[in-house]
């Protein structure tokens, strides 16, 4: 059972940066193996997908957030990050993180993050 940990949300200003981790506990023994991702939910909005990268280290990004966003990972420490730049308003959402590993999944708790004047 992996348990992955959001943290790092909060609230931004239009135009700020914000850096998310998600740090996997419990018993993993191939962190590096599992592809990874952040989604994010809005009120009334289905959960999407913001961005992922693989076991290879491939990322991919949600048109909405291209050029803004960066996606990493750090094996040795089993956490992935992603960093938040150039905010919007849109932007404002619970932020995710999943793992994933053959046919296995899994969900954090998710992180708020609010952009508003």
């Amino acid at each position: 059972q992996v348990h992955p940990v959001e943290s790092g949300g909060g609230l931004v200003q239009p135009g700020g940066s914000l850096r998310l981790s998600c740090a996997a506990s419990g018993k993993i023994f191939s962190f590096y193996l599992m592809d990874l991702g952040w989604y994010r939910q809005a009120p009334g909005k289905q959960r999407e997908l913001v961005a992922a990268i693989t076991s290879g280290g491939s990322t991919n990004y949600a048109d909405s957030v291209k050029g803004r966003f960066s996606i990493s990972r750090d094996n040795a420490e089993n956490t992935m990050y992603l960093q938040m730049n150039s905010l919007k308003p849109e932007d404002t959402a619970v932020y995710y993180c999943n793992t994933r590993i053959g046919s296995l999944q899994f969900w954090g708790q998710g992180t708020q993050v609010t952009v508003s004047s």
